[in-house]
């Protein structure tokens, strides 16, 4: 069994968009933007990665925190997709998440984000008691995505820590402050989010010298393997081991919706892993999974035919280390 947590769970909202008006500052009248479509799921880095394993007919338990009537709406949408929930419900509201997607530049979304409901104390000791329980049935678990509001910093680390403990594997999908401080509880994989800034840590991530710097840094710490993004479709995976680059040749005007794309790729990598295929064959998995769904303007491709397909096209190359 997989096990996600998702911190702070979302309601995604997409609306797909002709185009903007030359300025979004409002008139007298106020301003109105039409939607040429819509879509809505749930949502958060975790919450996705369980989608998509269950799409894959693999076990998977989702846990985090739940609020109000958004929470109702994530959880059924969970449930309706073959996921397993083990979340605490908490006062307040959980967070909507919309993104704009433009025609022609769905390679550039324009995200807005909520902040969260604050999580109180003793909804987090009643988490860790869930989730110790949990960990007796799970072979990797993977933490992602953001804190809510109330949740110390330290948060993931000490779940790594529980996890190591037992003898799963971690993965960690986050990034920020936040990534960092698991690192001596020595994960498996670590994905680094790098949409708000293209750093790890104090270390930028913006050419391809910086991101091997940063890597094998990571590794140096105990982290077995980096999985670093490069552009939107190329990768660099730094582990004891050496250096591999992987490279979707893609065109971006494929591209109809990223959001997902990411955590199709965290999901993909565990499919692979679970299947049996070495990390190299997993991530390359996983990276035609991220590009099958960004062609799609669903949240994800769930068609295995083209991820495969797409796997073809993904190329890998040993890099120097």
């Amino acid at each position: 069994m997989i096990l996600t947590v998702t911190p702070n769970p979302a309601l995604d909202k997409f609306y797909w968009l002709e185009k903007l008006p030359e300025t979004l500052l409002p008139t007298e009248e106020g301003l109105l933007i039409r939607a040429q479509k819509s879509l809505v799921s749930a949502g958060g880095k975790g919450i996705n990665v369980s989608v998509f394993l269950a799409a894959h007919g693999l076990e998977t338990v989702a846990m985090g925190f739940l609020a109000g009537h958004t929470g109702q709406i994530i959880l059924r949408d969970l449930l309706a997709r073959g996921v397993s929930a083990n979340f605490v419900w908490i006062e307040g509201e959980n967070r909507t998440n919309v993104a704009l997607i433009l025609r022609g530049r769905e390679y550039h979304p324009i995200h807005i984000h909520d902040e969260g409901p604050t999580i109180p104390q003793d909804a987090v000791e009643m988490f860790l008691r869930k989730y110790e329980r949990m960990l007796r049935y799970a072979e990797y678990v993977v933490l992602a995505g953001y804190l809510a509001p109330g949740l110390s910093p330290d948060f993931f680390r000490e779940l790594a820590k529980q996890a190591r403990a037992r003898g799963v594997k971690v993965v960690v999908h986050t990034g920020g402050e936040v990534l960092v401080r698991t690192f001596p509880e020595r994960p498996f994989l670590v994905k680094p989010d790098v949409r708000e800034a293209l750093s790890l840590g104090d270390l930028p991530l913006t050419t391809k010298e910086e991101i091997l710097v940063a890597g094998r840094r990571v590794i140096q710490e105990g982290v077995e393997a980096c999985l670093i993004s490069h552009h939107l479709t190329g990768d660099i995976l730094i582990s004891a081991e050496g250096v591999w680059e992987f490279e979707a040749r893609v065109p971006l005007s494929a591209f109809r919706n990223l959001v997902g794309a990411d955590d199709a790729l965290v999901g993909g990598i565990l499919v692979g892993l679970v299947q049996g295929k070495d990390l190299i064959e997993s991530v390359r998995y996983g990276m035609a999974a991220a590009v099958a769904s960004a062609e799609v303007e669903e949240k994800f491709c769930l068609d295995q035919e083209r991820i495969l397909a797409e796997m073809a096209r993904v190329e890998v190359r040993p890099s120097k280390p």
